[in-house]
């Protein structure tokens, strides 16, 4: 089941417009305060997200564009406004569709599935660690407000580990794996990174999750 994340600051179409998608199988998330959006919705590991343009204090390109920043989630731009101008400001901001006011409700029905159908689609499908997405791009593991952000060279020792989860990994295969990422570690400080990277592990609840092996390397249990 998806998670649409609603941007309306008309609370009756706000309400309107949970009802239709709850109804419709979704579940449903909104905001009803508009003060840092973009980490609102970034927060809420939703799957699409609903944005209208008017805003209190704010309009919706800006805060498409905040999210873009971080973020290839689906969004449709809604306005109540007719002629191009939004639109293409939208589109260029990087929404995946638009949608005027008022819409008819199977036609915005219609449009939600296929931009959810098209970008789950392009998505490579996700790598987990213990059940949590791992993003290497982005450089995190986790969703949401769990997320845990990883330096450049802890992503690329986690990554490597990763592929051999349960196997050992010797501390010249980690070292190689930086050299060939145009980094380089010593033999200390890719203890540190090690030792870095077990606690942010660690703090976000993830324990006992990278075992020394005295001579030989390093486990991802």
């Amino acid at each position: 089941m998806s998670l649409i994340f609603v941007v309306e600051d008309d609370r009756a179409l706000r309400e309107e417009l949970s009802e239709l998608l709850e109804n419709s199988g979704y579940e449903v998330t909104a905001a009803d305060v508009f003060d840092d959006i973009a980490g609102q919705v970034l927060a809420s590991g939703a799957q699409l997200l609903l944005l209208d343009i008017n805003l209190p204090g704010t309009n919706g390109q800006s805060v498409l564009k905040e999210i873009r920043k971080q973020s290839d989630l689906p969004v449709i731009m809604v306005t109540s406004r007719t002629g191009e101008t939004d639109e293409m400001l939208s589109m260029s901001s990087g929404a995946d569709d638009f949608i005027t006011k008022p819409y008819n409700p199977m036609i915005l029905l219609l449009r939600i599935s296929a931009v959810l159908k098209r970008t789950q689609a392009a998505a490579p499908a996700k790598t987990l660690y213990r059940g949590l997405p791992v993003n290497t791009a982005r450089g995190s593991i986790g969703e949401g407000s769990g997320e845990i952000i990883l330096t450049k060279n802890e992503m690329i020792i986690f990554s490597r580990l990763l592929s051999s989860a349960g196997q050992i990994v010797s501390r010249d295969e980690l070292m190689t794996a930086l050299w060939d990422s145009e980094e380089y570690l010593n033999d200390n400080a890719l203890t540190v990174n090690i030792s870095r990277l077990r606690q942010k592990l660690s703090d976000a609840g993830l324990e006992n999750t990278i075992e020394t092996r005295k001579k030989q390397g390093y486990i991802l249990l």
